[in-house]
């Protein structure tokens, strides 16, 4: 079914304000999330003959939307549930989770097993971690796609052509990361989701695979970049969702972040406070 919103490109709506480059193509968002929960079914033990069946909760209510041509950065603590957003996005559910809300994708209303389908192709994920690459596999195997267009992403990312036949264990960090963008745009992607991308390189090699998507996004792509990092999201983001007791608190504009004033939510002024140019100063928003 199609999402028939109209939505301007000013002003704010959907619990979020816009950057300068936000944009409606076809009048809707790349991507929209109203209202998502997701519960995980578990049986706690309530004597030695007996366990109650209980939902933990891990998403409540969430609103997020992504527009074509925009990194939107989702900034929260590790282990606060980020990676089950991105699950749940690309319609990856375990057994016993418990879902509610509505996903659009390009305007269109998903079912699981419609994002599935999508999952690859038009959604395309950087996991965060390069062992997720098979170490017995070469890489340009396991990029896919034709030689041809191989190519031409080694070519895009300075990546040798000789990487094609080389094993994962072989790669620089930064190669591997370099290659993992690869398996992602293969297939020319509407939008990419990468989830915590940068652990485990220097500073030079976390703000260049930050570049990468800044690039595919400036191209016209959109991307959801998951990160606990907001100095670096700050540097390539549009607009920023802060993420806090399993729901986005705030979606605003990186511009927003050049004084606290322009932040709505108290916790989103204390990540202001708490940068280290603004030397950490939190007693402004009453923290201790």
């Amino acid at each position: 079914m199609t999402h028939s919103l109209n939505h301007s490109n000013e002003g704010a709506h959907h619990h979020h304000t816009h950057a300068g480059t936000s944009r409606h193509d076809h009048g809707h968002h790349l991507l929209q999330i109203e209202g998502l929960s997701v519960g995980f079914e578990r049986y706690e033990q309530t004597s030695w003959l007996s366990s109650e069946r209980s939902l933990l909760p891990i998403l409540s209510e969430l609103q997020l939307s992504v527009h074509a041509g925009e990194l939107l950065a989702v900034i929260g603590a590790s282990g606060s549930g980020k990676t089950v957003l991105a699950d749940a996005i690309m319609g990856i559910y375990e057994t016993n989770a418990q879902v509610s809300g509505t996903i659009y994708f390009d305007g269109e209303r998903q079912t699981a097993q419609s994002l599935q389908c999508l999952r690859g192709k038009e959604i395309a994920f950087v996991p965060q971690s390069i062992t997720s690459l098979d170490p017995l596999m070469k890489v340009g195997k396991q990029i896919g796609g034709s030689l041809q267009q191989r190519k031409a992403l080694y070519e895009r990312y300075k990546l040798d052509e000789h990487v094609e036949y080389m094993y994962p264990h072989e790669l620089s960090g930064g190669m591997a990361r370099r290659v993992l963008l690869c398996t992602a745009l293969i297939n020319n992607p509407k939008l990419i989701i990468a989830d915590e991308p940068t652990p485990g390189l220097d500073l030079e090699l976390a703000v260049a695979a930050l570049q990468d998507f800044r690039a595919f996004a400036d191209a016209g792509g959109g991307v959801l970049l998951i990160t606990h990092d907001i100095e670096l999201a700050l540097r390539v983001a549009d607009r920023v969702a802060v993420f806090k007791d399993g729901t986005v608190i705030e979606e605003t504009a990186v511009e927003n972040f050049a004084q606290p004033e322009l932040l709505q939510h108290p916790f989103t002024r204390q990540l202001w406070y708490a940068l280290p140019e603004h030397e950490f100063s939190l007693h402004n928003e009453g923290v201790v």
